[in-house]
């Protein structure tokens, strides 16, 4: 794989938080930090990857996170550090739960809880890759599609982001003539080597599962991304890791909306190894307002 060590570097730095087991009254705290960026908001999905880092520091190593259900309350501000607080729910013979709260100011911008698994053998099944599907590398990148655009965000999804994103359905970056369909699906990895890690792997997942979930809502409306007015964010996230992978391998992420109504939208995503095997599973539903809607809801 072509190697940016910059942009996968930033991914380690923000998922080594600060902190120790002894910062702790009934919650283990860390601190996250935010690397440098145009948007006035912290990416949802970095608090989510730091968040699973932090309540992962408080498991045993031999458990690994196989689910998470958490809410944005509040816009993260880029310029301040965030605290995390993990709180040891439960440790049982097989399962370890923990309740994770990311602070700002005193106040929690997003309220997790997560599970994590002993390994186990089981029953095993899983849907089926969708087949026909491009080669990655015989895909444009990000940057072919939007990075001779003179504008910051632009310039940031083509050569600021630690994941390489190949789209299989034609991108909706601008205005499109593709019809309408609640469906999307992309190929991703890390722009260069993760560590052997695991949990990096799972964390660094989260954070890449955030990027497009809510995409197949506005596709099925053909609203592009760039459409003036446009208001949209995060309000809850839950994720489900079935099988170990690498993130700096090829992954199928194939989205799908079942519903908008009311100013939302819902999004699930299912991720795909190059072997067909179905790794994660992921929803989120979001706040989605156009100005040609005038009611406040």
């Amino acid at each position: 794989m072509t190697e940016d060590l910059g942009t996968t570097q930033i991914l380690l730095d923000l998922l080594n938080l600060d902190g120790e087991d002894q910062a702790r009254t009934d919650e283990d705290i860390f601190i996250g930090h935010t690397p440098a960026q145009t948007r006035p908001r912290v990416f949802g999905g970095q608090v989510l990857a730091q968040s699973i880092m932090a309540a992962t520091r408080t498991v045993e190593p031999s458990r690994a996170i196989h689910s998470l259900h958490g809410y944005f309350l509040r816009p993260g501000d880029p310029s301040q550090n965030i605290t995390f607080g993990v709180q040891r729910l439960r440790d049982g013979r097989s399962f370890s739960a923990r309740r994770v709260h990311a602070y700002q100011n005193g106040e929690p911008i997003l309220s997790m809880i997560t599970s994590f698994q002993e390994p186990a053998a089981g029953l095993e099944h899983h849907d089926p890759m969708p087949i026909d599907v491009p080669a990655p590398e015989s895909l444009p990148t990000t940057a072919d599609l939007v990075g001779h655009f003179d504008h910051p965000v632009a310039k940031e999804w083509a050569f600021e982001r630690p994941f390489d994103v190949r789209h299989i359905s034609e991108p909706i970056y601008l205005p499109s003539d593709s019809p309408n369909a609640a469906d999307s699906a992309v190929w991703l990895r890390t722009t260069s080597s993760m560590p052997d890690d695991p949990a990096l792997h799972r964390a660094a997942l989260a954070y890449a599962s955030d990027y497009l979930l809510l995409e197949p809502v506005l596709r099925a409306h053909g609203v592009p991304w760039i459409h003036r007015g446009l208001s949209i964010a995060s309000l809850d996230h839950a994720m489900w890791w079935h099988r170990d992978f690498r993130v700096d391998e090829w992954l199928l992420y194939v989205l799908h909306s079942p519903s908008a109504s009311s100013a939302r939208g819902l999004g699930t995503g299912k991720f795909y190894n190059q072997a067909g095997e179905l790794v994660a599973t992921v929803a989120q539903e979001g706040m989605i307002r156009l100005p040609e809607f005038s009611e406040v809801s």
